[in-house]
């Protein structure tokens, strides 16, 4: 069975049918491209496959296709602006706050929201915040640095 979609994925409007059964992971890596979107437990226990949906965090491999119907997503590939990167990920390039990068993408996109909805952030509040998001690779030291410091620059551009 099949349902007719419209979602606005990075600015771009994806009018398409898909199986009622479609994750919307899968519907942004398969229909509309965003291949920085990555499956990663299929679980919602890696955070991984985090995109903002009409402005909050969402785990992707927790929602159907159906469900974002009407929405507007935002992945890691719309999150940049012509100008540059954007200064979450700026911030993650500046302190190392990635190894193989497999996870990268969804914690940067988890970052943003914590930073746009909490204000008065530290090191225990953040730690806190991303504890949906593994990584294997960093200690989790670097990423906290990262997200601190745009949280500072957010701070200063308000």
């Amino acid at each position: 069975m099949k349902t007719a979609v419209s979602i606005i994925v990075n600015d771009r409007r994806c009018e398409t049918e898909v199986p009622t059964t479609m994750l919307l992971v899968d519907f942004l890596r398969e229909v509309a491209g965003s291949k920085g979107t990555v499956v990663g437990c299929d679980t919602g226990q890696c955070g991984c496959c985090t995109v903002h949906v009409d402005g909050d965090a969402v785990k992707s491999c927790t929602m159907l296709t159906a469900q974002a119907d009407g929405a507007s997503i935002l992945t890691i590939e719309g999150l940049a602006s012509a100008d540059g990167m954007h200064p979450m990920q700026r911030a993650f390039h500046e302190h190392h706050a990635l190894q193989c990068g497999y996870c990268t993408a969804g914690i940067v996109m988890n970052a943003v929201d914590i930073v746009t909805k909490h204000h008065e952030l530290d090191e225990r509040t953040i730690r806190r915040l991303i504890e949906g998001n593994l990584c294997r690779c960093t200690g989790y030291s670097n990423i906290v640095d990262a997200i601190l410091e745009a949280a500072r620059e957010a701070k200063r551009g308000a």
